[in-house]
């Protein structure tokens, strides 16, 4: 099996396994700590020598084993190991999916959100701290510290490794939405790197997302966030170009879309829109059929989606969420309302730069948009983003002129 397939089984089975391990020793911590050396060990191994007929097993054995020398190496835990070591794990390891208890047992109520964020995209997402960190826009050190704190603490609060019941549920669902919403998007366009996409992470987030959609199927931010991925993710065949180079909204051929995911999708949220008052991820679901279910780029109904987004700003006052509402704004009542939407922004990050530099093209200010393409691209540290926009800006500066046509959103 190639390096690459090998990578993405291992970080497939990384929850599973985390799961099971920290299930039996009740040690989150050190738990953790044992499949990162196991997985570290199928790296180095597997590739060359060949995938085990049960890599599931192999490595839940190979992280029990390096957990129980750890556990002997420890007179204070001496108890502790006993009692695991009475039931050694059979050759054949039940094919259980430990990977939504895990999800819940991260988002833990006695941590902060970001510390339940940073451990679950961590210890679920299968994120590196650097690539969390980035997301955070913190160094390193200072992220690696976070999720040992938050390890910490679930270990002091001696949580049981179950699903919670119906009122810890409630409490820490939102924070399990969001990390789920979170991972999904560091998939669907990658932090940092030269992939557009890292299809594994946004993958494992729609799978999760069913698993707790089956779980809770009349929770309508549930059924929205569900609905979301699917109509995003639905784009992504069209997204990228031979070269995996970045294919914007009104460029794509839509005939690439997923149709089946569409469906789903669009009855997800209309069954979600149903049960009353929208939350966030139903109305982020219904902008993204919306755009999903126009024939060409010029039939997309802007007005609704401009509607939509209007309603999405008063319920999270979310900059991104102004930022979008400038793109729309600028669809419906020309680039010059968009770019006064902007003034009031205050949002980091490349993407203020990048929506006003195709509002600036829009309006025939070939000056204004290439200093703002030039000023994305320096602050973007994703490499098809970056290139996208020095190549708008280049084609800016040899035309001389803005060329017609749409908004080029992504």
């Amino acid at each position: 099996m190639a390096g690459d397939r090998v990578e993405d089984l291992l970080r497939t089975l990384a929850p599973q396994v985390l799961g099971v391990v920290a299930r039996r020793f009740r040690d989150f911590d050190a738990a953790e700590d044992a499949v990162q050396e196991a997985l570290l060990a199928a790296a180095r191994h597997w590739p060359s020598g060949g995938v085990p007929d049960n890599p599931r097993g192999w490595l839940i054995q190979a992280a029990v084993n390096r957990l129980t020398d750890r556990l002997r190496s420890d007179e204070a835990r001496r108890r502790r190991e006993d009692a695991a070591a009475l039931e050694p794990p059979p050759p054949d390891v039940p094919d259980t999916d430990d990977t939504l208890v895990l999800l819940f047992l991260c988002c833990h109520p006695a941590l902060t959100p970001a510390s339940a964020i940073a451990l679950t995209l961590r210890a679920v997402g299968g994120l590196t701290t650097a690539e969390i960190a980035a997301a955070f826009l913190v160094p390193e050190a200072t992220m690696a510290q976070r999720i040992t704190r938050a390890k910490a603490r679930i270990k002091a609060s001696d949580v049981p490794f179950r699903l919670p019941d119906d009122d810890e549920r409630e409490a820490r669902l939102r924070s399990v939405l969001h990390v789920l919403y979170l991972v999904f998007n560091e998939g669907y366009t990658s932090s940092g790197g030269g992939r557009l996409h890292r299809t594994e992470l946004s993958g494992e987030a729609v799978r999760l997302t069913r698993l707790l959609h089956a779980m809770l199927p009349s929770d309508g931010e549930v059924t929205g966030l569900l609905a979301l991925m699917l109509l995003t993710d639905a784009r992504r065949p069209a997204r990228t170009g031979p070269s995996g180079e970045l294919v914007p909204l009104a460029e794509q051929d839509r005939a690439k879309w997923n149709r089946a995911q569409i469906r789903e999708g669009v009855a997800l949220v209309t069954e979600a829109l149903a049960w009353g008052d929208a939350g966030e991820y139903r109305l982020q679901a219904a902008i993204a059929a919306t755009h999903d279910i126009a024939p060409r780029v010029e039939d997309t109904d802007w007005e609704r989606i401009l509607r939509t987004y209007r309603l999405l700003e008063r319920l999270t006052d979310n900059p991104v969420v102004t930022l979008n509402r400038a793109i729309a704004t600028a669809m419906v009542h020309g680039p010059a309302a968009g770019l006064a939407l902007l003034e009031t922004l205050e949002l980091g990050g490349h993407r203020p730069d990048a929506v006003r530099a195709h509002l600036l093209e829009l309006a025939g200010d070939v000056t204004g948009a290439v200093r703002h393409y030039d000023a994305a691209a320096a602050r973007t540290t994703n490499t098809p983003e970056q290139r996208y926009l020095l190549t708008r800006a280049a084609r800016l500066r040899e035309s001389g002129r803005v060329p017609g046509g749409e908004l080029r959103g992504s």
